[in-house]
Order: structure tokens, then C-alpha cells, then sequence
């Protein structure tokens, strides 16, 4: 269980800041340290993602639901134009997520417009950004309401790190890398980028999370309005130091080599994700072991917060071990009151597949060898692949090689 002893002092507060970085080249590798190196985001075409919503909208309602292309462009400032065009206020206008800026991206957008007809999408004038479809719906789309993503990625100019490698040796590592996260899975770690710019939400979090107005905040009634700050900023803040504890946790079992077995005291979760099963004495684990295999039931690890720990035995003594490293933390989220949660240790990618291009430079662009010719050749690898909402693509690129 957390425990609630921090100081409520202001001072006392700053000296319970652990300074955590998000670096993530202490995190472990489900298959060891690649040995490649390669470019991703040279052209926002070589970063295709592609939403995916399975709501069936029924045509009618006062919600224009649009179907947006946006090439280089943020979703918020997206969604702020949109609120132009159509002639409402920001907030009627509602999105499933944040969408790469540096990337090719079709997602959707919408837009409350009661008792009003819909405007002209050859009217937007926005450079990089097209209305492909629009059909009215008779609700608003929700925050985290997808899913999940297709990603079309290139990684492109991919060489040894340390070694000169031919084409052939540097296929044959990808392509046995590849085939083990197909049949095995990649981590489910949080991305680079939901800890911001040099990991700095991290910092913000901490230095939020341990501040008297944040529990002041976290004090007042429900539905009433907090005085100052931005709700979201702060929520993105917290996420960020939840993330990286689930991290720290994920890499310590990684280390251990049981990020995929399952321990005794372990918390399961089935594959569509609405049942939770607890792997202690009175369940067989091998058995158990048998349907994780088969990504019938995924292993999950803790999203600390309030409340007791639901694991037990073993699995318990991991994440036991992960709060007592961020004490700090982990009572800050008690004495607030923010809610446990719980995420998959893996996650499986869908309909994965590759293909590689191997070009090679002109005479005016590539090294020259001993004898004067040509000598350079560029490889790159091409991905298609389905995550599950709230999974990272980069993620499983950290296990092919270093971008």
C-alpha cells in the first residue's frame, strides 16, 4: 500500500524531488541492443498513420464527424481551424488523440453544429490539410475513443553502428528481428514522446504532483472549477511520471526475463481487455502461461496510484520494489487521490509486414573507393503495421535499431 507521509510543507515538498530524466537508454531490450542505425521522419511521407475508429455513424445529429488528412501539421492547431471554418468555438470541436506532427495522418475530427448546416470543406484553404469525407453523427467523438493505428513507416539510410556491413548481413538482422516481434511482441513501453521535450513533463509532473496547489485543487469538489492552471497540461504532467514508473517496471522484469511469463500473484488481462484475472494459487500457470502465448491474456504492470496493490507474491515484490524507488511519487498520487490503473507489459502489432529497398547513390554523391568508382549503397526498410490504441510505433522501431 502507498503510504501518505509526506510533508505538507512547501520546502519539505522540494526536497522529496527525485530529479528522475527519462532516459531511455537505461530501459531493457526484449532482444538485445540493436547493432543498426537508421533515419525515420525524413519526409513526412515516410510517417503514415492512419486512425482507427469503429464507431458506425448513423448519418444524422447535431456532430459533423470529418475524416481529415494532415501532412505536417499539429492536431490542435487542426482542430482550431476547424472550429474557424465551421464557425464555433474551440471546444465544440472534439478528436480521438494527438497525431504526429513530422507525419502523413488521417484521423477524425468533430464538430458540434446544432440547427446548423455544414460548411463547404472547399472552403477550409488550408495548406496540408484536406477534408476527405464528412457525415453527422449523434454524438461527439470522445478523448481515447479509437481503436487503435495503422502506421506506413520508412526507415531510411540504415548502416552498422560500430561495423561495416553489407546489404545481405544488415536484411538478415532485421528480418530475424522482425519475425521475433511477430511472434513474440515488443515491449509496451511509453514513447519518448510522452514525456516531452528532453523529458521535461517529467520534471513538471514532480514538481506539480508535490505542490500545495495541486493538492489544493485535488481538494475541491467535483465540478468545480480549478483557479488557475490548464487541466490538461496538469493531467499530462501526472501521466508522464505514471509512464515512467510503468517503464521502470516493464525494463526491471525485462532484465529478469519474465516481462512474458507469468509470475505467481500476476494481474491478467484478457485480449479484448474487459476481464482481469488474478494468477494466484488457485489457478494453474502453466496453463495460464499457455493462453499468454497465444495473446488470449496479457500480463499487466502497475499505473501507480491510490489504493493497495491488486497483485500478490511475486508479482507483488516487483512493483513493491518499483514504489519504494519512486516513494515520492507514489505518496504524492496517494494523498491525492488519483486512481490506480493497469497496462499491458506487451502488446502484440497486427498484420505486420516489410519489404526493403536497396538504392544505390550517384557517382557525384557516393564515396569513392581505391579505384574511383561508386562505393556507397542506401537500404532502406519499409513497415506496415496495427497497434492498439495507446501503444507507441516507435517502440517497436527501438527494438529493430537506433533512430
Amino acid at each position: 500500500m502507498f503510504l501518505n507521509n509526506q510533508p505538507s510543507t512547501s520546502d519539505s515538498n522540494q526536497s522529496s524531488l527525485l530529479n528522475i530524466k527519462a532516459d531511455f537508454n537505461l530501459l531493457a531490450y526484449a532482444y538485445s541492443q540493436p547493432i543498426l542505425t537508421g533515419q525515420l521522419k525524413t519526409i513526412p511521407e515516410d510517417f503514415k498513420v492512419e486512425e482507427i475508429i469503429e464507431n458506425q455513424l448513423t448519418g444524422e445529429g447535431e456532430h459533423l464527424w470529418c475524416w481529415v488528412e494532415k501532412r505536417g501539421q499539429n492536431t490542435d492547431w487542426v482542430a482550431g481551424m476547424l472550429a474557424k471554418w465551421a464557425n464555433t468555438a474551440k471546444h465544440n470541436v472534439g478528436f480521438a488523440g494527438q497525431k504526429d506532427r513530422q507525419a502523413v495522418t488521417k484521423q477524425w475530427f468533430s464538430i458540434q453544429l446544432p440547427g446548423k448546416a455544414d460548411p463547404n470543406p472547399a472552403e477550409l484553404n488550408l495548406d496540408d490539410v484536406k477534408i476527405l469525407k464528412m457525415q453527422r453523427h449523434n454524438k461527439k467523438i470522445q478523448r481515447g475513443g479509437l481503436q487503435g493505428n495503422r502506421f506506413e513507416l520508412v526507415l531510411r539510410n540504415i548502416t552498422g553502428r560500430t561495423t561495416e556491413q553489407t546489404a545481405d548481413t544488415m536484411m538478415a538482422e532485421l528480418e530475424s528481428r522482425l519475425h521475433k516481434i511477430q511472434l513474440e511482441g515488443v515491449p509496451n513501453y511509453f514513447g519518448e514522446q510522452r514525456f516531452g521535450r528532453d523529458g521535461n513533463n517529467l520534471a513538471q509532473g514532480e514538481k506539480l504532483l508535490l505542490s500545495d496547489s495541486f493538492a489544493n485543487n485535488r481538494r475541491q469538489k467535483r465540478g468545480a472549477k480549478r483557479k488557475g492552471g490548464n487541466q490538461n497540461q496538469q493531467s499530462l504532467y501526472i501521466s508522464a511520471l505514471r509512464s515512467w514508473m510503468f517503464n521502470d517496471l516493464l525494463s526491471l522484469r525485462l532484465q529478469q526475463n519474465n516481462w512474458n511469463q507469468v509470475l505467481c500473484g500476476d494481474l491478467l488481462q484478457s485480449a479484448n481487455g474487459h476481464e482481469v484475472l488474478l494468477a494466484d494459487e488457485n489457478q494453474e500457470i502453466e496453463q495460464l502461461q499457455k493462453k499468454v502465448v497465444l495473446s488470449e491474456w496479457f500480463i499487466t504492470g502497475g499505473l501507480f496510484g491510490d489504493g493497495t496493490l491488486p497483485t500478490k507474491a511475486d508479482a507483488q515484490r516487483l512493483e513493491q520494489e518499483v514504489v519504494e524507488k519512486y516513494q515520492a511519487w507514489c505518496d504524492a498520487l496517494s494523498a491525492n487521490r488519483v486512481k490506480q490503473d493497469r497496462r499491458a507489459l506487451r502488446v502484440m502489432p497486427e498484420e505486420l509486414s516489410w519489404s526493403f529497398e536497396q538504392l544505390n547513390e550517384s557517382d557525384t554523391d557516393a564515396h569513392q573507393d581505391s579505384k574511383g568508382g561508386a562505393s556507397s549503397l542506401t537500404l532502406n526498410l519499409k513497415l506496415s503495421f496495427k497497434l492498439p490504441a495507446g501503444s507507441f510505433a516507435t517502440m517497436l522501431l527501438r527494438e529493430l535499431m537506433y533512430i
